[in-house]
């Protein structure tokens, strides 16, 4: 029999039962309107279930009941006993027909056409119940079963009666019945908490019982203990599987919200199902209703276009909105998927800037991904207009919330013209789960499993000798916070001593030095990952979940509270808490973490920028920004080679050249300093390197970017204050090109035109950080984006700029597309805008003059390309298209 139809017999037996209750308590107190609206609800859901499930004949004779009951329920109506009586004949005719269900799971044969008509006379006024009928009926109720009573009351003597096999003997009837409701029983919700609230305390109980185990032996002891081991895990999971319930409940009124929301907005929409029978725990369950509500309202109207857009599109008409649900490493992963538009990256990103989320230099450092990811920012909408089902700027933020409340993530991927993608991962339960133990300052904390991805052994400093091969990773410092380079990503890490203020626990407790070796657990939290360091990491343990003390509610940082094997009570840490607290989930939202800290890509004036301090030569100190920096590296003097009189090493399987600041390297050092600058060939080649050596690597520090004074020194490109000390920035086109005479041209620097706003459009990340600080040093503000859409939306914002340096060959739209788009704009249309590009044949700038280009500068001849601006901007009003030159 289908699971479905079972529980409609279950359910509709119990109210049956208590409708044949409520009728007679109605009979003998006819103004309880309680009772008659119990009455009245029974009757209209077993109404209800019966037209969904298709059964006719039940849906009739049920229907015909709940009228005359919506009559007396109004007042239309009197309750009498000529009236209960045939209600209550309707009532047991139900119960014939459920039987009839129950025995072949289809609806018996039967004619209730006397029923309903009687029902219907009374309903309509026509005519009273008989009383002889109505006597009649009562002495059946006494001689006979229900069942057979309603067939005696309900036909005539000349119908046929119903089919052998549903109109059974008494006691076959009473049997059957009594085996259907044996079958299931409904207990209360508050029963199982309280049994679950045991199961946990046994638990307890257990793991203290283990603990004892591990310090004593006692071979006699072990045995029982194992064995009780088993039992509780196995009772544990017994008594879990009550509280798990399949997701398809949180998902029974989407399709009537996809239908009402594809009639409200016009669309059509089709929504799938996929796993709708993957169990969860109960209260998981209820927590996630309403953020899985929200986003598939969002995906109906956000995300799916009208027929019209998606014929145009080259879509079908009807949109899509897919839901799936599956079990993956102990938790349940939730995706709600849409073939729609995508997210508008560009509107979200106008809507961050207007409303003050972020910066423009920070968004152009920005992926797509990192973009779109502003949608849970509170009160974030890009909705022109408020409607009934959006544009309030309320949901996401509180669906992030949610889930994260109850230990899970949320993710997002979005393609224009593709649709979107959200993943959610939430665990299987909260009330017991695996959690590892860890130790901060003689003070030991759990962390739930679900959120460790994995444990690190780290030490302090960066003297990695190059080509060695690295036992441990290695922690770094930057601004003066601690970070790991892990397989290539940057890993911000979290002291969980200093964030929770932790003291040692005695006096001879002691701290770790600097170069010792510390242990990391690597915490998801969100689409990141952050490192929590912790002085010892114990072993995996079920734990039962208890909630924070309201004392401790306002921390943030500990999603609850557990009593360990030795009767201890220890935190639960929370990591996206934990990520809040410290800072970390803002950056990790806001940039790629697989990158260091970007240059600052607009006004020097406004915006701060990391930089790397060190010595070399003369006693001056030297900077350089330090997202120009691949790698700080302690190289020893031994490992340095010399190639036609040139000095190199052997970096990472190939040559990488030297050029020491100092004119030579000293013989007498161990080890010396390098600063590693690499970047990617042209049209796909090998990856360039050079290694500046340096006399010492001071510090790390974060500041305004303002060259205040300009020099003719090669190498520099003026001096600037650097954390309070007059510091000079280095030229590093001039080394680059020292080291490899093709990466740039050498030029010089001049200043000019300070204050004019220029646009950089260059999609090499190098290259990009590495021109700001040129331009910005002549005395230009700058804002660099690295691609063409990304320019233009700032177009769409309103931003004007005095003139526009675009790179030719760029992803998406290149540099012609990008200039064409510039002229068709009147708010650009006039602007000056320079290619910059390696392409410099005669055929390439005529192209350029075609689409539109002002003027068109070789890439690194940066004196070229200063002298075209000054041209440029001091001609502005004159300077049109026709005037294209080449500056070689």
């Amino acid at each position: 029999m289908d699971d479905l139809l079972t529980d409609f017999l279950t359910e509709t037996n119990e109210s049956l039962a208590e409708a044949d209750l409520a009728l007679v308590r109605l009979e003998q107190d006819p103004g309880d309107a309680a009772t008659l609206g119990l009455i009245f609800r029974l009757v209209h859901t077993i109404k209800g279930t019966c037209g969904f499930l298709g059964l006719a004949r039940l849906e009739k004779v049920a229907h015909a009941a709940e009228n005359v009951l919506g009559k007396v329920r109004d007042g239309a109506l009197c309750v009498t006993p000529e009236l209960i009586t045939p209600v209550l004949a309707a009532i047991d005719r139900i119960k014939l027909i459920v039987l009839g269900l129950e025995t072949t799971a289809a609806e018996p044969e039967g004619d209730d056409s006397a029923l309903i008509a009687e029902l219907d006379a009374i309903y309509e006024g026509r005519a009273a119940p008989p009383p002889q009928e109505a006597a009649n009926a009562k002495a059946a109720r006494k001689r006979k079963p229900a069942q057979d009573s309603a067939a005696d009351t309900s036909q005539p003597e000349s119908e046929a009666p119903p089919t052998p096999q549903v109109e059974a003997s008494p006691p076959d009837q009473v049997a059957a019945e009594s085996s259907l409701a044996g079958q299931t029983i409904r207990v209360g919700v508050d029963v199982l908490e309280n049994l679950m609230t045991l199961v946990s305390e046994l638990v307890l109980t257990r793991n203290q019982l283990l603990q004892l185990a591990r310090t004593q032996e006692n071979a006699g002891f072990t045995g029982p203990l194992q064995r009780l081991s088993h039992l509780v895990s196995d009772l544990q999971e017994g008594v879990m599987k009550t509280r798990m319930q399949p997701i398809g409940i949180a998902w029974n009124k989407l399709p009537r919200i996809v239908r009402d929301l594809s009639h409200e907005l016009g669309k059509r929409i089709d929504l799938i199902m996929h796993g709708a029978d993957t169990e969860l725990d109960r209260q998981v369950l209820e927590l996630i209703k309403d953020p899985l509500t929200h986003m598939v309202r969002n995906s109906g109207d956000h995300g799916l276009e009208t027929p019209a857009e998606r014929r145009a599109a080259g879509k079908p008409e009807n949109g899509r909105i897919t839901l799936n649900a599956f079990h993956e490493g102990g938790h349940i992963v939730v995706e709600i998927n849409d073939d729609g538009r995508g997210l508008p990256v560009d509107k979200i990103r106008a809507k961050a800037l207007s409303k003050g989320l972020t910066s423009e230099s920070e968004l152009a450092a920005m992926s797509d991904d990192a973009i779109q990811r502003f949608i849970f920012h509170p009160g974030f909408s890009t909705a022109t207009t408020v409607t009934a089902v959006s544009g309030r700027g309320v949901g996401m933020d509180v669906v992030k919330t949610n889930i994260e409340k109850i230990g899970g993530t949320i993710e997002l991927k979005s393609r224009p013209g593709a649709g979107t993608l959200f993943t959610i991962k939430i665990p299987l339960t909260l009330a017991i789960v695996a959690a590892l133990i860890v130790e901060s300052r003689g003070e030991r904390f759990a962390i739930p499993q679900i959120s460790v991805v994995e444990l690190v052994r780290a030490r302090a400093g960066s003297e990695i000798a190059a080509g060695e091969a690295q036992a441990e990773s290695v922690i770094e410092r930057i601004n003066d916070t601690p970070v790991l380079r892990l397989r290539e990503r940057l890993l911000p890490l979290v002291n969980l001593d200093r964030l929770l203020g932790l003291q040692p626990a005695t006096s001879d407790t002691v701290v770790a030095a600097a170069d010792t070796a510390s242990t990391i657990v690597v915490a998801q939290v969100g689409a990141a990952q952050l490192g929590l360091i912790v002085d010892r990491v114990f072993d995996t343990e079920e734990i039962v979940v208890k909630p924070v003390a309201p004392v401790l509610r306002h921390i943030g940082m500990f999603s609850g509270n557990t009593i360990l094997g030795d009767g201890s009570v220890i935190m639960i840490l929370d990591p996206n808490g934990i990520a809040r607290a410290s800072g970390v989930a803002d950056s990790n939202e806001e940039r790629e973490s697989a990158r260091l800290p970007a240059i600052s890509n607009v006004s020097a004036d406004t915006e701060r920028v990391a930089m790397l301090l060190f010595r070399a030569g003369d006693l001056g100190l030297k900077a350089v920004p330090l997202s120009l920096v691949a790698r700080l590296e302690q190289l020893p003097r031994a490992r340095i080679e010399f190639a036609s009189g040139l000095p190199v090493t052997q970096y990472r399987g190939r040559l990488m050249r030297l050029l020491p600041m100092s004119g030579e390297i000293d013989p007498a050092r161990e080890e010396v300093p390098v600063l590693v600058f690499t970047d990617h060939a042209p049209n796909g080649g090998s990856e360039r390197r050079m290694g500046l050596v340096v006399d010492e690597i001071v510090d790390v520090v974060e500041d305004r970017l303002h060259i205040e004074l300009c020099h003719a020194r090669d190498g520099i490109l003026g001096t600037a204050v650097v954390a309070g000390r007059a510091t000079d920035v280095i030229d590093t086109s001039v080394w680059l090109t020292r080291a490899e005479p093709g990466w740039f041209d050498q030029t010089a620097t001049t200043m000019q035109d300070a204050g004019r706003r220029l646009l950089v459009v260059e999609d090499s990340d190098f290259f990009r950080q590495m021109l700001v600080p040129v331009l910005q040093s002549a005395g230009y503000t700058v804002t660099a984006v690295p691609d063409a859409g990304r320019a233009l939306a700032l177009r769409e914002a309103g931003r004007m700029f005095d003139a526009i340096i675009s790179d030719i060959e760029m992803p998406d739209m290149d540099g012609l597309a990008f200039v064409r788009a510039v002229r068709a704009d009147n708010a650009w249309a006039a602007l000056p805008v320079i290619a910059l590009t390696s392409k410099i044949s005669e055929r390439d700038v005529e192209i350029g003059r075609e689409a539109g280009f002002t003027d068109y500068v070789s890439k690194g001849t940066r004196e070229a390309l200063l002298a075209s601006l000054r041209q440029c901007l001091s001609n502005h009003t004159d300077q049109t298209p026709e005037t294209l030159r080449l500056v070689a």
